[in-house]
């Protein structure tokens, strides 16, 4: 869970600023697994001038941490590296740039140069979104920061997002829903299941009463924000098959449990039985919680989409943005989103 905390998915600096160029020295730390491949093993900086897209900074040479190795995790360090980003313009104009970091690794900014002087973006106004999920979400497979579904969404909704999406971690801690809590944010959503079936981390028994207590958290603080929780997205291997995922720790090949014995008492936690828990769940709270929404996940991405599922888990950069496109025009969203405009009008 550190790790994937750490890890810069939707995070990014908002600046004012004439500058033509801005330089930034950073010191990047990814994570390295034996199947990826060496060349894809860059740090992707994006930049927007006034939302418009400038030429991505990729930079490699940064540390890694190995892991899934027979010898246990290993620390290679690396070495500091140079990110810079031509922005144009005359310098005669102040315009609003905003950098955003690498979803793939830990970064730590050094030191920030540029041409003109840099000073904090005034906030917009947009209704601030705060979302969690897991690797699905963190979409480390993601080309760019900006090809994050959770971002690209924002961005077709106009929304200020955080994204908590953790690779591998989204297990309905208590501290990530006391961190929704406290947030302050117009919206909240989540986006659950996967990891759970995936780790075998929860039963069926378990794993109801801890979707109830993550909202029930949520509620404590944000007791009529708008709450929309999804469930996962199509993956073959978990629809039917338990979990724990087993993965060839050299080829990175992904399978379910297909051989677990099964509970005459208990049904097995599959992707297919997890929709089902959380259509019920939220059915029930609705009831009294007019400010819950449901979307099921095959909405953003289900059967007919396997062409853009690479691993068998994890959607590919065109499948992110498919994802993107589909929250962004779901009318289960649009309402969620309205509940909060008319929420943040009336407060």
């Amino acid at each position: 869970m550190r790790i994937a905390a750490e890890q810069a998915s939707g995070v990014r600096c908002e600046l004012r600023t004439a500058a033509t160029w801005i330089e930034l020295t950073v010191e990047t730390t990814g994570v390295h697994l034996p199947w990826v491949p060496d060349h894809v093993r860059w740090a992707v900086f994006s930049a927007t001038v006034d939302g418009e897209p400038v030429d991505d900074a990729r930079v490699t040479g940064g540390s890694q941490l190995h892991l899934a190795e027979p010898g246990g995790p290993r620390f290679v360090p690396g070495a500091p590296a140079i990110v810079r980003f031509e922005l144009g313009g005359t310098g005669a104009q102040e315009r609003r740039v905003v950098v955003w970091l690498p979803q793939t690794e830990r970064v730590e900014i050094r030191d920030v140069r540029a041409d003109a002087l840099l000073l904090p973006a005034e906030p917009l106004g947009r209704l601030r979104w705060w979302h969690h999920g897991s690797s699905i979400s963190h979409c480390i497979e993601a080309e760019t920061p900006l090809g994050v579904w959770p971002v690209a969404a924002a961005g077709e909704l106009d929304l200020d997002v955080t994204n908590l999406g953790f690779a591998a971690n989204a297990h309905l801690d208590p501290f990530t829903a006391r961190a929704m809590r406290d947030s302050g944010a117009d919206l909240l959503s989540l986006k659950i299941g996967i990891n759970i079936v995936g780790g075998d981390t929860m039963k069926w028994r378990t794993f109801v009463p801890a979707v109830h207590g993550f909202l029930d958290t949520l509620r404590e603080g944000a007791p009529t924000t708008p709450i929309l929780v999804m469930s996962p997205i199509f993956c073959p291997m978990h629809e039917d098959t338990p979990g724990p995922t087993v993965t060839d720790p050299v080829t990175g090949e992904r399978r379910g449990n297909a051989g677990a014995p099964l509970d005459p008492f208990q049904p097995p936690l599959t992707l297919r039985a997890v929709r089902e828990i959380l259509r019920d769940v939220v059915a029930s709270r609705a009831a009294e919680d007019p400010a819950i929404f449901s979307l099921d996940g095959l909405d953003l991405f289900g059967p007919d989409d396997t062409d853009e599922l690479p691993d068998g888990l994890h959607p590919s950069p065109a499948g992110y943005l498919r994802m993107a496109d589909r929250f962004a025009a779901s009318p289960a969203v649009s309402t969620w989103v309205g509940a909060a405009t008319r929420e943040k009008a009336t407060s």
